[in-house]
């Protein structure tokens, strides 16, 4: 397994980390056995977080006698002081250290990162954390590409995550202004939440991009484990009859798969559409039903609520249905 250094953190992380969303949906009795998969796949950059619900707990059960052999990220949605600094200890306690490797500011939106910056912010209790030791680094997760671009302005940014695979790209350009920043790049969703099916195919595909430090694709079974390092130990070259299978997968999920550009933003109903799909993909693809109605819930405004104008489907770059998939969803979350 090949290893990067994690941007201006200076963190030695495995090219391929282990996504923590899924490991939901095991027991808490079989995370050691998940986490000895892991390790002996040369896999030593786990991230987890506090929305999670039983992620950090099962991780840091399984981490116990061996917790310095890895990378530990998580993450949190707090954006103010007090309540981050309140995460940062149950992440400690649940993972069952004294230390958390990389900590991030998770999903802000534009507004949202603003106040972590401002004072009593959430920033302040990273900061704070960070001097103390509890905390190694910090970092930023996101959806939005105007996020993303923002982050990379803000001097305490040592780390972005961000969705990249072969049908959501919107982020290339600044994956490479992460090299040139020296931010380590974090590829989430290589598998487009699992609406990719060759999982071989779509990590060969983030792999093949040498800006993206480490990419996380979530597992839940050792067979998974095995296979997702495998393709990511692949150096062979990109081939063109690869790029060919990858446009023939654009073709399949670009009429009606969402980037989360938000581009379709305003909503004349309030409505956030990239989050009710995001959670759609969660409850469709992931086997994380209920997890996925409980993210879902937290939404001010619901997918039945959409009006039918069609506004955002005019400024949508890649021509989604939105009305439709808006309708799909509120039928399945039954509001």
């Amino acid at each position: 397994m090949e290893t990067r250094t994690l941007g201006k953190s200076g963190l030695i992380v495995s090219r391929m980390g282990f996504g923590g969303i899924p490991i939901q949906r095991i027991g808490k009795e079989d995370a050691g056995a998940l986490l000895d998969a892991v390790q002996a796949a040369g896999v030593n950059y786990i991230d987890t977080a506090r929305a999670y619900t039983v992620s950090e707990e099962w991780i840091g059960a399984a981490l116990e006698g061996r917790r310095d052999r890895f990378v530990l990220a998580t993450k949190s949605m707090a954006r103010t002081r007090e309540a981050m600094a309140r995460d940062i200890e149950t992440s400690l306690s649940n993972l069952r250290t004294d230390y958390i490797d990389l900590y991030q500011v998770h999903n802000p939106n534009e507004e949202q990162l603003e106040a972590v910056c401002a004072p009593g912010g959430a920033l302040e209790a990273l900061r704070e954390a960070r001097d103390a030791g509890r905390i190694g680094h910090i970092g930023v997760t996101a959806h939005l590409r105007a996020v993303f671009e923002r982050a990379l302005e803000l001097d305490w940014v040592e780390t972005v995550m961000f969705p990249y695979n072969i049908v959501e790209t919107q982020g290339a350009d600044l994956i490479a202004r992460c090299r040139e920043r020296d931010i380590g790049f974090i590829a989430m969703k290589p598998l487009a939440g699992g609406a990719i099916e060759d999982g071989r195919l779509a990590l060969r595909f983030v792999c093949a991009d040498p800006d993206v430090t480490v990419v996380i694709p979530g597992m839940y079974s050792a067979e998974e484990v095995a296979a997702n390092a495998a393709a990511v130990s692949d150096g062979a070259p990109w081939t063109e009859e690869e790029e060919n299978a990858a446009a023939r997968v654009r073709e399949v999920l670009g009429g009606n798969f969402c980037r989360r550009c938000n581009y379709c933003a305003p909503c004349a109903a309030g409505i956030r559409i990239p989050s009710v799909f995001l959670f759609a993909g969660y409850l469709e693809r992931y086997g994380l039903a209920g997890w996925a109605r409980e993210r879902y819930a937290t939404l001010s405004v619901k997918a039945s609520a959409c009006i039918g104008c069609g506004a955002c489907e005019e400024r949508c770059p890649y021509h989604l249905p939105i009305r439709e998939m808006m309708a799909r969803a509120a039928a399945e979350f039954g509001q």
